[in-house]
């Protein structure tokens, strides 16, 4: 499995860094799009990311274009939609795939890593009404969870329509956080 935290990535702004940037926090990666029925999402985040980030929580948000276009946005358009809109303060990266052949090796590792996705039945079937055809392990949609314990270990990963309130990624959340 690839230690997701040593993985390269690049800030909206184009710094380059890791993940292992925020080691020793709890975290949540997110596939996020400007477009998608889902994009109200960016509150919750935010008011979770706002909640609990003085106990060592933080939120990365790694736009993705790979679901209908719907993140179209350059990265300074992306940020700047963020702000204005949902006035999003947790750190956004640059664009990125999250699947296909140019998947990303973060989410090479992330999707590989074999955890189970929490809440992913109605979700898949959504996407199967809408004849899309959903594979087993890849992201399905925009907004897929995956939760990073302060060991750098991949503890949880939640389907795209499990928002920042359901109960089962708040609690996940708040178990990694009590672990010192």
């Amino acid at each position: 499995m690839t230690d997701v935290l040593n993985v390269p990535v690049k800030l909206a702004d184009g710094r380059e860094t890791t993940l292992s940037e925020y080691k020793g926090k709890v975290m949540l990666v997110v596939n996020v799009a400007s477009k998608c029925g889902l994009t109200k999402q960016y509150e919750g985040l935010e008011k979770l990311y706002e909640d609990k980030r003085a106990d060592g929580f933080v939120i990365a948000a790694f736009p993705a274009n790979n679901f209908k276009g719907q993140e179209p946005g350059t990265d300074a358009e992306i940020v700047e939609f963020c702000q204005l809109t949902y006035d999003v303060k947790f750190p956004i990266f640059s664009k990125v795939s999250v699947k296909g052949e140019d998947k990303h090796p973060l989410y090479q590792g992330l999707t590989g890593s074999g955890v189970p996705t929490t809440g992913d039945g109605p979700m898949k079937e959504k996407l199967r009404g809408f004849g899309m055809e959903v594979e087993d392990g890849e992201i399905v949609w925009n907004f897929e969870k995956f939760l990073i314990g302060r060991d750098g270990e991949i503890k949880a990963r939640f389907a795209p329509d499990v928002d920042a309130q359901d109960s089962r990624l708040v609690d996940a959340v708040e178990r990694e956080l009590a672990k010192n």
